[in-house]
């Protein structure tokens, strides 16, 4: 599936929030090849649109993943640092990273603490704060770590490979939410190459920037569009291992792509109802899997795009993912292309619920 080496690409590459220049330019150079244009907005956005005629639709998939920023080198040469997005301390320490130096080179380094040996028996039994936390990158001491190109604002990202697991499951780094921007390709790919000129729509294919900060760059790239209807897509958290239960996260691998009704309890989307409808007639009359969700948690660009304005009518369409936020993320590839199936009949069909 070209969907697949579409990931992987994505995935090994490093971009978290405000840093997506190699995401944007990996996807630029494959939507030149199917758009009949392409164009990055003042905010870092991209934007591809095919077709010229019909109601506008925006799909719309961050490129940022979350990472780290060097905020301090002691006189040791090891990196303090915080957190950009949503991490838990927990997942931090002794993995491996990569920090970017200001001349483009990466130098690897491991998170660490204080050993557990020298630890007192209360501290034991506590959960390690990334306050509490350094990246080790060797460096003999401060000046040592600048000769290197480190220094204050250096961005880290995870240090991941992409693996393969039973059954059609893979694992790796950012699939939060480099799956949604593989499935942006691959319906480019396929509306050029398969459907041709059968959609009656305008479709605006958007990497979006600063999603895990405040969904930054879909309001802003929203507002440039206008569309008339939109859907995010993301991954959603699985409920089908141990720790969870189903009623928490009804959600599983390899059951297909998730429609969100309500995500935050409500604070975040409610979905419009026409794009439910679409979503739950498009998938009956063409046999495609979908999976329904109510969360109580996090929030997607869905939130940001259908605040737009006046009000733009947004969805979200998700692939379900275990391990949301750590380096080892785990999809099933039969969700992804369920996923563009839906999203190609969407396209093909959204003129009989929306007007341009």
């Amino acid at each position: 599936m070209a969907i697949l080496d579409y990931l992987k690409e994505l995935s090994m590459a490093e971009g978290i929030s405000g840093r997506e220049d190699k995401i944007r330019n990996m996807m630029e150079r494959e939507l030149k090849k199917y758009c009949d244009e392409v164009f990055i907005d003042n905010f870092g956005n991209l934007i591809g649109k095919i077709g010229n005629t019909g109601p506008k639709m925006m799909l719309a998939a961050h490129m940022d993943e979350i990472g780290l920023m060097v905020k301090y080198i002691d006189e040791r040469g090891f990196l303090k640092f915080t957190k950009i997005g949503g991490i838990n301390d927990q997942m931090l320490l002794n993995q491996k990273v990569m920090v970017h130096t200001k001349d483009g080179n990466t130098i690897v380094g491991v998170l660490g603490s204080k050993p557990p040996h020298k630890m007192k028996e209360e501290e034991r039994n506590k959960m390690i704060k990334y306050e509490d936390m350094f990246i080790d990158i060797g460096a003999k001491d401060r000046e040592d770590a600048k000769k290197m190109g480190v220094d204050i604002g250096s961005w880290v990202s995870f240090k991941s490979e992409i693996d393969t697991l039973g059954n059609n499951r893979i694992t790796g780094k950012a699939f939060d939410d480099r799956v949604g921007c593989a499935i942006l390709l691959e319906v480019a790919r396929r509306l050029k190459e398969e459907v041709g000129n059968n959609i009656n729509c305008q479709v605006y294919l958007v990497g979006t920037v600063q999603e895990e900060v405040g969904l930054k760059g879909a309001r802003t790239s929203a507002f440039k569009i206008n569309p008339d209807v939109a859907i995010a897509l993301d991954v959603t958290i699985c409920g089908d291992h141990p720790g969870i239960k189903m009623e928490d996260a009804p959600v599983e691998l390899g059951k297909g792509p998730v429609a969100c009704i309500v995500d935050g309890s409500g604070r975040g989307l409610i979905a419009h109802k026409k794009v439910l409808n679409m979503i739950e007639e498009v998938s009956e009359e063409y046999n495609i899997p979908v999976q329904y969700e109510v969360g109580e948690g996090g929030t997607t660009d869905g939130t940001a795009i259908h605040l737009t304005r006046e009000g733009i009518p947004t969805g979200v369409i998700s692939v379900p993912s275990r391990y949301i936020h750590t380096p080892v993320e785990v999809i099933d590839t039969s969700d992804l292309e369920n996923t563009v199936n839906l999203i190609i009949k969407c396209i093909e069909n959204v003129d009989k619920y929306f007007k341009g």
